[in-house]
């Protein structure tokens, strides 16, 4: 029963990690990552933002730990604070900017069938990165 509880935790402990992803806006960290799901920090320096994207295979939960946030989900507009979250469903246009004077912090779950960070369509960005596969137009704002 302990045996198998500590070969429990070594597997777990395997797929616990720190890779850490500089971009232009802030940092990632992923802490924990397993099939169908990864869970990351991530930090957006205060008056920077995420590209305006949408995720063919994921969807996501995010959860404001510091700072303040105003996130854009389809024609929404939500503004954030530390103790608030949201849900982003699978293919939704979004896209958070820090607007506070500190860092925003925030914890993100992602579900679904591929995780990886290569799961991104940009159709916005600050920092010259949008390029949608060619003909793609955004998706029309709900």
């Amino acid at each position: 029963m302990l045996n198998d509880s500590v070969q429990e935790m070594e597997a777990s402990a395997a797929r616990m990690t720190m890779e850490r992803g500089d971009r232009p806006w802030g940092y990632y960290l992923v802490l924990l990552e397993d099939a169908g799901y990864k869970v990351k920090q991530f930090v957006v320096k205060p008056g920077s933002r995420l590209s305006l994207q949408r995720h063919r295979h994921r969807a996501e939960h995010w959860q404001v730990v510091r700072g303040e946030g105003v996130v854009t989900l389809g024609k929404e507009i939500v503004r954030l604070a530390p103790g608030g979250s949201i849900d982003i469903p699978l293919g939704a246009l979004h896209r958070v900017e820090s607007v506070g004077a500190e860092n925003l912090v925030v914890i993100e779950v992602q579900m679904g069938e591929y995780v990886g960070e290569d799961d991104i369509e940009r159709f916005e960005d600050d920092y010259g990165r949008a390029a949608p596969a060619p003909g793609a137009s955004p998706p029309k704002m709900k």
